[in-house]
């Protein structure tokens, strides 16, 4: 029964967030109210910030799940295999599946939240936070986990941090290049070979 009240949250949170970024396409994030938002899914605005605290983080719901991603890679890696060497197999094989967190992804609709995401300052505010938190959670990975050193250790949180700034630079410039006019495919080489030197560079000056 938990299980199937969870799935219906989730349902929720799904079509709230739909709801949201469909209004904030069309319209600009700023120019809707959230009470437009709760009126649009049918629910009272009550209802609505039990489940998104703030308007932003109706646009940035997708990337919720993306938000411990690096922290879960590290965390679940093969025996044998570091931490960077895992990071960076997952991101390669992002950019081969044109993941739209990788930036490399030229699928209109991607396209046109990522010109709302990156247009808003608001919603790159949150972005940062979000990032905040992928780096303690990733920190925790690297640190040993709960009972471990986890993200209380310094070494770490800096370690994390450079992760986590790689890979959003990365990301930030496929989106930068594919909105000036090129295609994911024309860029999926250089791409690889971004990732290819910034892990490489990672690799050299991070111990883990």
């Amino acid at each position: 029964m938990s299980g199937l009240r969870e799935r219906k949250k989730e349902q929720t949170r799904q079509a709230l967030s739909d709801a949201a970024i469909a209004l904030f396409l069309e319209r600009g994030f700023d120019a809707v109210s959230v009470a437009e938002i709760a009126d649009a899914a049918d629910v009272s605005k009550p209802t609505l910030f039990r489940y998104f605290p703030a308007k932003e983080d109706l646009a940035l719901h997708r990337f919720a799940d993306h938000e411990d991603e690096a922290a879960r890679v590290v965390a679940g890696r093969p025996a044998g295999v570091t931490p960077l060497d895992a990071l960076r197999a997952h991101v390669l094989d992002g950019l081969e599946r044109r993941d739209p967190v990788t930036g490399l992804c030229d699928h209109p609709a991607v396209l046109a939240f990522q010109r709302l995401l990156y247009g808003t300052p608001a919603l790159v505010a949150r972005m940062y936070a979000y990032q905040g938190r992928s780096a303690a959670a990733l920190a925790e990975a690297l640190g040993g986990g709960p009972g471990g050193a986890g993200a209380g250790d310094l070494g770490a949180r800096v370690a994390a941090g450079q992760i986590v700034a790689v890979l959003r630079i990365l990301a930030e410039e496929n989106v930068r290049r594919i909105a000036a006019g090129e295609s994911a495919d024309a860029l999926y080489g250089e791409a690889v070979e971004a990732v290819e030197r910034a892990f490489g560079g990672l690799r050299e000056g991070l111990p883990y």
